[in-house]
């Protein structure tokens, strides 16, 4: 493709020939001569017989000279240059659609015989149709495979009804913007240098008191293959709820000998310390935790083969590492991550860079992940989740506070998510302000917190080892490991994205046990919910929170919801993703 650098196109967008050529036309002109009447718009040759005026339009009678017939044009605005164009006596091509034997408002035509595009851009049709002439040629498509560039190419500059036929034309746009994407991203990959570790990671896996996943293993020898190389890895991990990739982490860390990892609370980091210890301290590891509460030295940071910390890591000073890890990577900001990175290095090499995160993405979106960085997906449980989930309303709460109360009784606990904090009008559900006192009322060992509670991970962690029952926001989607919870309720469930409703509810049964999710709503014939409802693989809803809300921009890093192809469509092309991605690999 060649770069394109013009004012008014790049003020719309367009900096590259293949931009340019997605423009689709709006609609094409058919400025053929028929010897009949189409029933559509059409172009005529007339001669101008007669004009009468009056106050509000004028008519103009002309002979329309190939199907030799009068008909009357009818204008509402006659202006200057109408006059100078439509004269008794005149002979012209016109085009408009007959309709009651009148044609409204035709216009001239200079050229017959032809198809001719109609846009609608910014930018005028004369302008914008000399600038596809100065920048559009089939050549300066490249690297787009043949057939596509000529495709488009040819829908800007018909020869034939054939150029213009809709399928092929649909199916070469979403190629062209999908392979335009991949090439951006790939564009966007760097290489830095790194210093290569040979590692083995089979006796930590070895030492494991229970058998890794197929998954795990795969993943463990792509992240071996990648610290092998003197260039630096780039490597996201994804893997669903309960798919160990805590365990994926301690073998890098065994593999990296010195190395560290960001978790975004100091929950996560206290447990990742814990499991640390008890997977990798029988190797001598020395293991330093490093959040704002936590005891350490310089000398301690210096002589750590692991660190294991929030964001306090940022404000260290630290010593060179062979690799950085980043759980919940979506947490953290780009710059937060280039932080950590910076700091680390020795000015000469990179450390090897691996991204974790709980957060299943559709298979789609991960092909074109990974033509900006390797995407491993970790898709096998260690053991089959049983959580039970059932859609809920105001009838069913004493069947709920019956199965609340057995939970307890033996021993379990649940967690009950509150849409807000605060009493909110119009809002249809209750907040935690509202909702709190009926829980305190009725039950012991009732804790509560939120996202802005200070106290929340003194809270989370005093709940896990005395309560029954948790009163919460989403807060609890990524944090502590609670093994007695067997139980979720998330109010206003239809408000929430399905990836955080898969998150929460992931929350139960973590230890094999039978879960329950309840998801409580005013809309019980709601399809999203249903659907969610059906199925407890992470990869599966996913997709299905694609089709329901799309997917965002992977270029500027935001992943939430909005539109960010106009043809692709992320749910149904996923063959023209991979045809797009096989193409690009030969460049």
């Amino acid at each position: 493709m060649t770069k394109i650098n013009d004012e008014k196109l790049n003020k719309i967008g367009i900096t590259n020939t293949i931009e340019l050529a997605l423009i689709k036309p709006k609609e094409w002109e058919d400025n053929n001569i028929y010897p009949f009447i189409t029933g559509k718009p059409q172009a005529f040759e007339a001669e101008v017989l007669d004009i009468q005026k009056s106050t509000k339009i004028t008519r103009v009678k002309f002979y329309l000279k190939n199907i030799q017939t009068i008909i009357w044009g009818v204008f509402f605005t006659f202006k200057k240059w109408h006059e100078a164009t439509f004269y008794k006596g005149k002979n012209l091509y016109i085009r408009g659609e007959v309709r009651n034997n009148q044609i409204i408002q035709p216009k001239p035509i200079s050229k017959i015989g032809e198809i001719t595009p109609v846009y609608k851009t910014p930018i005028n049709q004369r302008s914008f149709k000399a600038l596809l002439r100065k920048y559009l040629s089939i050549e300066s498509l490249n690297p787009l495979p043949q057939k596509i560039a000529s495709i488009l190419y040819y829908m800007h500059f018909p020869r034939s009804f054939e150029d213009i036929e809709e399928k092929k034309i649909n199916y070469a746009l979403k190629f062209a913007e999908i392979f335009n994407y991949l090439y951006k991203l790939q564009s966007k990959k760097r290489v830095y240098p790194a210093t290569p570790i040979k590692a083995k990671p089979d006796e930590f896996i070895n030492s494991l008191p229970f058998k890794l996943t197929n998954d795990q293993i795969k993943v463990i020898n792509e992240i071996k293959e990648d610290i092998k190389k003197p260039i630096q890895a780039r490597r996201v991990i994804i893997g669903d709820v309960g798919s160990g990739k805590t365990l994926v982490m301690l073998a890098t860390a065994f593999m990296a000998k010195k190395s560290a990892i960001m978790a975004p609370t100091s929950i996560l980091a206290n447990q990742l310390f814990e499991e640390a210890n008890k997977f990798l301290g029988k190797f001598g590891f020395k293991i330093t935790l490093v959040t704002q509460k936590s005891k350490y030295t310089q000398e301690d940071l210096e002589n750590s083969d692991l660190l294991i910390g929030t964001h306090a890591l940022l404000y260290q000073n630290l010593p060179k590492l062979n690799v950085i890890m980043v759980d919940e990577q979506h947490r953290f900001g780009t710059k937060q991550r280039a932080m950590l990175e910076k700091l680390t290095t020795d000015g000469k090499t990179l450390p090897h860079y691996f991204q974790f995160s709980a957060t299943p993405i559709p298979r789609t979106q991960a092909l074109i992940m990974s033509s900006f960085v390797n995407v491993s997906l970790i898709k096998e449980l260690p053991f089959k989740k049983d959580i039970e989930t059932k859609i809920i309303t105001k009838e069913n709460f004493k069947e709920l506070l019956a199965h609340i109360k057995k939970e307890i009784q033996n021993n379990n606990q649940v967690v009950i998510v509150y849409p807000l904090v605060e009493e909110s009008e119009n809002f249809g559900y209750q907040s935690i302000e509202e909702g709190k006192d009926f829980w305190l009322k009725y039950f012991e060992g009732v804790y509560i917190t939120h996202g802005k509670d200070k106290k929340k991970e003194e809270v989370l962690v005093e709940f896990r080892e005395k309560g029954n029952i948790l009163i919460t926001t989403t807060v609890i989607e990524v944090g502590i490991s609670l093994p007695r919870l067997t139980t979720i309720v998330i109010v206003g469930a239809e408000r929430l994205g399905l990836a955080t409703l898969h998150q929460l509810r992931g929350r139960v049964g973590r230890y094999g046990q039978k879960g329950y999710c309840f998801l409580y709503t005013n809309d019980k014939n709601n399809k999203r919910l249903q659907e969610f409802a059906k199925t407890l693989d992470g990869f599966k809803i996913a997709e299905l929170d694609l089709k329901f809300r799309k997917a965002g921009d992977i270029i500027d890093g935001k992943l939430q919801s909005g539109e960010t192809f106009q043809y692709f469509d992320e749910t149904k092309d996923l063959k023209i993703l991979e045809e797009a991605k096989k193409h690009l690999a030969l460049f």
